[in-house]
């Protein structure tokens, strides 16, 4: 079942000299639920602004966005607030962690802004978000004890533990070598998969973007479907341990 449909997506801006920059053109895009999509491009190629649109923190400027069969172009600044902190779990390239702050507290700190029960079980939650990622021993460490590899843990386990529906990952070991990041992959992929979660990955790299069911690429803000033959034998998959 369809769960995000672009159609016709465009993205720009106007310049100070009043010329218009194109940053995505006539995108047309659909993810199914508990679906694995990568996205790969340069920098500069605007993948960043694709998952920002799809994750409600930006606007198209042309083109229809559904979101579970509800156009979105209607919802109110209150309305994309609401729907992307219940909907979306954000990773990124930089970890974004609180440095004061242990793993439990930087876990639990998207639960602040949840209701009822969600917020006094925050602690418990996050604990047991972070045992699930691998990080059961490192509950009380601060950021500046983790390596890079666990502190993408700890922010995997932070967009995780509102149980989201999407996970949306920009480079998510876009800061790690090969070897943690792929260590990364595993982890993020068995917990999605565990979860029903749809992931979507933003990446330069062919070997991460291999790893999805689908793989497209982003040129100039135009998108298109990668071949199997453009992409490298990946021996790792997404499984369910």
């Amino acid at each position: 079942m369809t769960f995000i449909r672009l159609a016709g997506i465009g993205r720009s801006v106007r310049l100070p000299d009043g010329s218009r920059l194109d940053i995505l053109t006539d995108i047309h895009l659909e993810i199914e639920r508990g679906e694995h999509i990568a996205v790969v491009g340069r920098s500069g190629s605007g993948k960043s602004t694709l998952l920002n649109i799809i994750g409600l923190l930006d606007s198209p400027t042309a083109g229809t966005y559904e979101l579970d069969g509800q156009p979105t172009d209607g919802f109110s600044a209150r309305d994309r607030a609401r729907q992307r902190g219940a909907t979306f779990g954000f990773v990124f390239q930089q970890f974004n962690l609180l440095p004061r702050r242990s793993a439990t507290e930087n876990v639990a700190a998207p639960l602040l802004y949840a209701s009822g029960r969600q917020v006094w079980a925050r602690r418990p939650a996050a604990r047991a978000m972070l045992d699930r990622v691998g990080l059961g021993q490192r509950l009380d460490y601060l950021p500046e004890r983790l390596s890079g590899g666990e502190q993408q843990r700890v922010a995997i386990a932070r967009s995780m533990v509102r149980n989201p529906t999407v996970l949306l990952a920009d480079e998510p070991t876009g800061a790690l070598d090969v070897d943690t990041g792929s260590t990364v992959m595993d982890m993020l992929e068995r917990v999605v998969a565990q979860s029903g979660t749809t992931l979507v990955t933003i990446t330069h790299d062919l070997s991460v973007a291999a790893r999805a069911d689908r793989q497209f690429r982003l040129d100039h803000g135009v998108l298109s479907p990668l071949t199997t033959a453009e992409l490298p034998a990946v021996t790792a998959r997404r499984t369910v341990a």
